[in-house]
């Protein structure tokens, strides 16, 4: 039994831009992110056979409590208009035009074919996905393109990431060994790694002159960033080349941890996570065929869904 963990803005926003050619519903309303999503779950339903799934999503996707702590986190998002999500659906991240009205079709269809999704207050949806494969008892994949979450991977209790960089159809599986080989660090390490490395996508600065390599073998030497400043502080002499830049970044290396590793301890509501092998509302989904045009995916979706989940 597998528990699929999608980050849902990861994948609509990947749909929407990646899937130019749909065809409009019959009000003129885009359909594109809402037949690529789809697709997407269809595929990854028929690829990887999970027992049960939830679609997770950003109820704040720029947490107050995170921003206080880096004032640039997600700044350069801000320039995107955001749009509040219409009919109770969850709002996102900087939805641009032609996307915001599409998230709430996506998060009725999920409804109708009984596919659970979950938020919660003042959290991302990572810090969702980081709880819900910290309380699993089944095996966990989680679907992303966002490398944030590869500090949830743990062989042990097998939680990987299905990584869709490339797209789904062509997703990387990530696992201890992947983070070893890609960047030399442990899951445990990533997050400190991502805080000394930076991130230009969430506004997070780094230190500057320790990239990728600087960033990995400073942990591989010293284990954790807390033992790292430690180190800098003492004047280690292994440091000698790189104390200064650490020393002068100590402030945002004593705030940024907090802002990067994600929430595992959230109390979320209890959600029948379980796929059904049949959608339980088969009158709204002609009800959104209807309306939308999207009898095909919604029709794709239910085959995948008929098909039996991985022992």
């Amino acid at each position: 039994m597998t528990l699929m963990l999608l980050d849902s803005a990861s994948l609509y926003f990947r749909a929407f831009y990646g899937v130019k050619a749909a065809i409009p519903a019959p009000d003129g309303t885009p359909t594109n992110a809402v037949r690529g999503f789809l697709d997407m779950v269809s595929t990854l339903i028929t690829r990887y056979r999970p027992s049960d799934m939830v679609a997770c999503v950003d109820q704040d996707w720029r947490p107050a409590w995170r921003v206080a702590l880096v004032p640039s986190y997600k700044t350069h998002r801000l320039d995107v208009q955001t749009a509040t999500a219409a009919g109770g659906a969850p709002p996102g991240e900087a939805e641009p035009p032609g996307l915001a009205e599409q998230v709430p079709i996506i998060f009725d269809a999920l409804a109708a074919l009984g596919i659970a999704a979950l938020g919660a207050p003042e959290h991302e949806a990572d810090d969702v996905i980081a709880t819900l494969a910290a309380q699993a008892t089944m095996d966990v994949d989680v679907v992303t393109g966002d490398r944030d979450l590869f500090q949830v991977v743990d062989d042990a209790r097998g939680v990987r990431v299905l990584y869709t960089a490339r797209g789904v159809g062509k997703a990387e599986v990530v696992d201890a060994a992947a983070l070893s080989a890609r960047y030399g660090i442990a899951p445990d390490q990533y997050a400190d790694f991502a805080t000394l490395r930076g991130d230009t996508s969430d506004g997070l600065p780094g230190v500057p002159g320790i990239g990728e390599k600087t960033a990995a073998g400073l942990l591989r030497t010293f284990g954790t960033l807390e033992a790292l400043l430690d180190a800098a502080a003492g004047g280690d002499r292994r440091l000698v080349a790189v104390a200064g830049r650490i020393n002068a970044a100590r402030e945002y290396l004593t705030r940024a941890p907090e802002v990067v590793r994600t929430v595992d301890t959230l109390p979320l509501p209890t959600v029948d996570t379980a796929l059904p092998r049949t959608p339980p509302e088969a009158a709204r989904l002609a009800e959104l065929d209807a309306r939308w045009g999207i009898g095909n995916v919604l029709a794709r979706a239910t085959k995948a869904l008929s098909l039996p989940a991985s022992s």
